[in-house]
């Protein structure tokens, strides 16, 4: 990822924050749009799932300029997704509703430089999370 990427991830995701709530329902009603047999894997409160999507989306994107810093919590992200029964197919339509939620969220701010940006940042923290996950297998 390059500096300019990583300013466009974050300068456009400070733009959601305030819209965290909703950006969490329709991200979830988007992934379970695209596939429903993911629903039963989140037992809790889908409301505060997105709370904790949210954080945690927010965490990942601020700690951008230091990937160091957050690797390890990101790899351990992936094997607990593991263990909860995410699979490496799942990855690819968490991607997809990710993306469409940030195109309805943002509008004209979302635009083709960011959105390749934010295709980059997802990618690097999905392979992230998916090579942790394998290596705990």
């Amino acid at each position: 990822m390059t500096e300019t990427q990583i300013q466009l991830v974050q300068s456009s995701w400070e733009k959601c924050i305030p819209i965290a709530d909703t950006a969490a329902s329709l991200f979830y009603s988007k992934l379970f749009e695209l596939d429903p047999s993911l629903k039963p894997l989140f037992k809790s409160d889908i409301k505060e799932q997105g709370k904790k999507l949210m954080t945690m989306i927010t965490t990942a994107v601020r700690g951008l300029s230091n990937l160091e810093a957050i690797v390890g919590a990101v790899q351990d992200m992936g094997r607990r997704h593991a263990g909860y029964g995410v699979k490496e197919e799942h990855y690819e339509t968490v991607g997809s509703a990710l993306i469409w939620t940030l195109k309805k969220g943002l509008g004209d701010d979302f635009d083709e430089a960011t959105e390749e940006a934010w295709v980059a940042t997802y990618t690097l923290l999905a392979s992230t999370m998916k090579d942790a996950a394998a290596e705990a297998a």
